[in-house]
């Protein structure tokens, strides 16, 4: 017996993604908070790119809006979760990505720094411990302070492990960086302000809140219903990849939502019950996405919103995706931010070149550099095109 599948064509999925991903102006948010809940979670590698993700999708974007999200409210939690990648996720959200992502991530790098401190300097679980121990202290009597500042209060953290040795770029850092990445995927410290603009790296610590554990099998089905329904329809393959579960976690946590399989141009897929019936068009709009924005990398599978002729010019060695130009639910062109602070734009498809699309990806780059002002942004992950425009 044949079971039957609906079927869901590539131009239902861009029109779905124009409103649930907030890129057209009538589907954009009021709060960072709708931004975040609308993508589920913002790639925060850079600093700036979450700025940049929220400012694409909010009708009236203001840095202090985001700023009171993270610093203030703290509604906005930043994590180190899935596959390992720094993200932003709603407060809500954030017991159920712990359970599901976070503690794994998290005793994964704890594990590996004990190997390194136990073969360079003899250093165990009860010298790590003593050590996390001490942070703790430092930041209750402190409040907030940087790396430095703990560095030089907790004395073990100047501890130096050499890295890479035998090669042209051999170092020997201090474990700071490592110590405090491993309890801030352990949830027990956060970042806090950055030291100058929002767009900084440079940033202070701060110690976390508190929130309830969760069965891992539960939040794991309770993430991959919240990604369903900010990316579906999808892949195994894009589930798999997206969270950095095996196989296996996949498929049973899928099993408990209540996607059903569906028929994508490329093969078999799965999709929540109301995203069976989907228009096949919407009115276009453009967007200038950041670097490693939330939609750009939501899916293992891109061919549908991303021609691989682009690649390339887009992406760097690595797999990262650079600033990006959306016309019509799909990537056209990329942009940049020159020194002098005018955001260049290259279209790189027929689609992106029309008089249309021409005029409002020239709207979208006014607002961005308007959203920008004095502040300058460069981003960690340099891809070929976006090099180019911004030495241009």
């Amino acid at each position: 017996m044949t079971t039957f599948r609906p079927r869901i064509t590539d131009e239902q999925r861009r029109a779905r993604l124009a409103t649930a991903h907030l890129l057209a102006p009538a589907a954009r948010a009021a709060t960072p908070e709708r931004v975040a809940d609308a993508l589920l979670a913002l790639h925060a590698t850079d600093p700036a790119s979450v700025y940049l993700a929220v400012a694409a999708r909010t009708a009236d974007p203001a840095p202090a809006q985001l700023e009171r999200a993270l610093y203030e409210e703290r509604s906005l939690v930043r994590m180190l979760c899935m596959r390992r990648t720094m993200f932003v996720v709603p407060r809500d959200l954030a017991p159920v990505v712990d359970a599901s992502t976070a503690r794994t991530v998290a005793a994964r790098e704890r594990k590996s720094l004990l190997k390194v401190l136990g073969e360079q300097h003899g250093h165990g679980e009860q010298w790590l411990a003593a050590t996390e121990h001490a942070v703790l202290e430092a930041l209750a009597g402190l409040g907030e302070a940087t790396a430095a500042e703990l560095a030089a209060a907790v004395p073990a953290l100047r501890t130096q492990i050499l890295v890479s040795p035998g090669k042209p770029y051999q170092a020997t850092p201090r474990i700071t960086s490592r110590v405090l990445g491993v309890m801030a995927a352990q949830g027990r410290i956060r970042r806090g302000r950055p030291l100058g603009t929002w767009a900084s790296s440079q940033f202070r610590w701060a110690p976390a809140e508190p929130h309830p554990e969760l069965p891992s099998d539960d939040a794991r089905a309770g993430l991959l219903a919240r990604y369903l329904h900010s990316f579906g329809p999808a892949t195994t393959e894009d589930l798999k990849w997206w969270t950095g579960w095996t196989l296996t976690d996949t498929r049973r946590a899928l099993a408990r939502t209540e996607a059903v399989e569906a028929d994508l141009a490329h093969g078999p897929g799965h999709a929540l019950p109301d995203q069976l019936d989907l228009p096949s068009e919407t009115e276009p709009a453009a967007a200038l996405l950041p670097s490693l924005d939330p939609t750009a990398m939501g899916w293992r599978h891109r061919d549908w919103y991303l021609d691989p002729a682009l690649v390339p010019e887009l992406f760097d060695g690595f797999g990262n995706i650079g600033p990006t130009i959306w016309w019509d639910g799909r990537i056209v062109g990329g942009w940049a931010q020159r020194r002098d602070g005018q955001i260049a734009t290259h279209p790189l498809t027929p689609e992106g070149r029309t008089r249309a699309a021409r005029e409002a990806i020239a709207t979208e780059a006014a607002r961005l550099t308007a959203f920008l002002g004095e502040i300058r942004i460069r981003p960690s992950m340099r891809t070929p095109l976006e090099r180019r425009l911004a030495d241009g």
